[in-house]
Formats: structure tokens, sequence, C-alpha cells
């Protein structure tokens, strides 16, 4: 019989950087690596504990003097849309969301260049080329997926193959309890859309579709005004030293 333990995962710390969030505040992150026949799994885990994952790595922020940065996890079942939120439905009713495996085209890289450059400039992704993008994409060893936002046209829904002007993209990790929105970007030319308020509702009725709990959102920075809209989606779930409990925005100073 076989006794050997599994090995557990290494973790490592960043050398402190300039935050990107909060001026005047530096960011360092625990991190390790995602790979092998448990990455699935520590996926899952580690997600529901706060780190997030970008390409092959889960990471969190171990910043020695701030704790702004604060997991979001949405209710799915329990969420209900403010009337601001069916006026985006009611507009993009017109949008077909199409899943796809994590591989990228060269449609999806056009969007996600016009995104950055409209939206982040400055940004530590703003140099990204091709390759960069397919590697954000595929290097990934859990159950991850691309979904598409098109217009419709005529015709959509015959072909197997949507052709409609491609809006927005959603990089996605279907999780055990619920889907992890791991980066989206959408068309920033359509604003009046609010494809980001959309993405997050599209995955809000996916997570209840297929009957699991949460959607997360990642990080909400406490004092970033660009990660405000995450507390908008209500009843929603905030990971603290006591583990996660509901957020009262009425509470929030």
């Amino acid at each position: 019989m076989n006794t050997q333990a599994t090995p557990s995962p290494q973790f490592y710390l960043t050398a402190p950087a300039v935050c990107p969030y909060l001026p005047g505040e530096m960011e360092r992150k625990v991190f390790t690596h995602l790979v092998g026949a448990r990455a699935a799994e520590m996926n899952d885990l580690l997600t529901q504990g706060g780190f997030r994952r970008s390409q092959n790595i889960a990471y969190r922020p171990a910043c020695e003097s701030c704790r702004a940065c604060i997991s979001v996890r949405i209710l799915a079942h329990e969420f209900e849309p403010v009337r601001s939120m069916k006026r985006v439905l009611a507009t993009n009713r017109d949008v077909i969301a199409t899943v796809y495996p994590a591989q990228p085209s060269t449609e999806q890289f056009s969007l996600f260049r016009r995104y950055l450059d409209d939206r982040h400039q400055r940004g530590g992704m703003s140099d990204m080329s091709a390759l960069d993008y397919a590697i954000m994409v595929e290097d990934t060893h859990v159950n991850t997926r691309i979904i598409e936002y098109r217009r419709r046209e005529p015709g959509s829904g015959i072909s197997v193959e949507p052709k409609g002007e491609l809006l927005a993209v959603a990089l996605t990790d279907m999780m055990s309890d619920g889907l992890s929105m791991v980066y989206s970007f959408f068309n920033p030319e359509y604003e009046k859309r609010s494809l980001g308020t959309f993405m997050i509702l599209d995955h809000i009725a996916r997570t209840r579709t297929l009957g699991l709990p949460h959607v997360y959102l990642g990080y909400w920075v406490k004092g970033s005004a660009k990660m405000g809209y995450k507390t908008r989606f209500q009843p929603q779930e905030h990971l603290t030293p006591r583990g996660w409990e509901i957020f009262d925005p009425a509470t929030d100073i």
C-alpha cells in the first residue's frame, strides 16, 4: 500500500511594490503555484480562503500596514437586481453569450487591447502583447472557460457559432461552489450598455442555473473609487478574520 503523503503547496512572498489602488501604500502578496492533478481542488479551497488566480498562480495580499483588500462573493440565490440593473438587462437583451474552452482568439485580443488602451493606459497590463494575452487565457490547470458576449444579428441561433459583433469577454473559473470571475473586458465605446455590470448579472444567473451559491468578484479595495462597483451587488459576503460575513453597506464608513 502506498502511504506517501500528498505534497502540500509551497507558499512564497513577493517583494514590496507600489500599490496600484491606494496612493502612498506598498503591496506584498503571498502566492503558490496551481499545477498538477490537485490544481482544481486547491483553486477551490484557496479561492474560498481569499486567494485569486492569475494564470497558474494563486495569490492574496499580504501587505504589512494595510488591510484594504477584501474578498467579495455574491450570494447568487438571494440576489435581486435593483432598478438600474434591470435597465442594464433590458438594454442588453440583444446580446448572446456563448461559453467556450479557455482558448484565445485574435478577435478577443483586439477587443482586449481596445479596453486596455482606454481604461488601463498606465497599469501593469498596459503593454501586454498577443502572446501575453494567450498565456493569460491558456495557462490554467483548473476548469476555466471563456464567455463571449456578442450582439445578436439576423439568423443568430441558427448558426452554431454566433457571428455578431464581439462586445465583451469574461475569463471564468468553474468551481465547486460557484463561478469566479478571473478577468473581464469590454468595448469601451458602448458605455451606455454598462457591459461590466451586465457580465456580473449574467454570471449570477448562470450560477443560479447551476444550483451553486456564489459568484466570486475578487477584491473590493476600500477607499478605491474604481472598485466601488463591487458592493452594488447585494447581498454579498466579505471575508473577515472571523470568516465570510454578510456585508451591510449601511454600516460601512
